[in-house]
């Protein structure tokens, strides 16, 4: 198994049921690290350089947060634009190359709304376009983007069975 770094972001976090299950994917093995952004920048003052040195002990990141307004939570967007920042990479010689992620993101919403036909108009991998491509510039291979739909209101069953195959699939890459 790849050793991974899960960055996690969500603002509302204490009232999360479903983020609160599905984050026990990461807990059963030493295989991930884990951190909570809100948690580690409650002030949103990233530790950039600290960041760097990080993320490049890892072959895997997986990105794991709430849909907020159809993007990403505002800290996860700043923790990117900090870490990520162009001069770094071209210094480095592209330090992040060969590595792969998952997203992981999770919503209120129905499915059948994250359509292009759908109340929204748009589907989940158009509203990550931008995390996507942050990813692409710095050669990072996006293996699949995993959406959890109608988080607020999924039984009990349902959300075991959505948190055993997110860890069939993160221990099967």
């Amino acid at each position: 198994m790849k050793k991974t770094l899960v960055i996690f972001a969500h603002p509302y976090f204490e009232y999360s049921t479903t983020n609160a299950e599905l984050i026990k994917v990461y807990k059963d093995s030493a295989d991930f690290e884990f951190k909570d952004l809100y948690e580690e920048y409650p002030d949103f003052h990233i530790a950039t350089f600290r960041e760097r040195k990080r993320i490049v002990n890892y072959d895997r990141l997986i990105f794991h947060f709430p849909l907020i307004w159809f993007g990403m939570p505002p800290l996860l967007r700043l923790w990117i634009d900090e870490v990520f920042d162009m001069d770094w990479i071209a210094k480095e010689n592209a330090p992040l190359s060969n590595k792969d992620a998952f997203i992981i993101v999770t919503t209120g919403g129905k499915e059948q709304n994250y359509t292009e036909e759908g109340l929204y108009g748009a589907t989940i991998s158009q509203l990550m376009l931008p995390l996507r491509l942050s990813l692409k510039v710095n050669n990072i291979e996006v293996k699949e983007i995993i959406a959890v739909h109608n988080a607020d209101d999924l039984t009990q069953d349902a959300l075991k069975e959505i948190t055993e195959q997110i860890r069939k699939k993160l221990n099967s890459e």
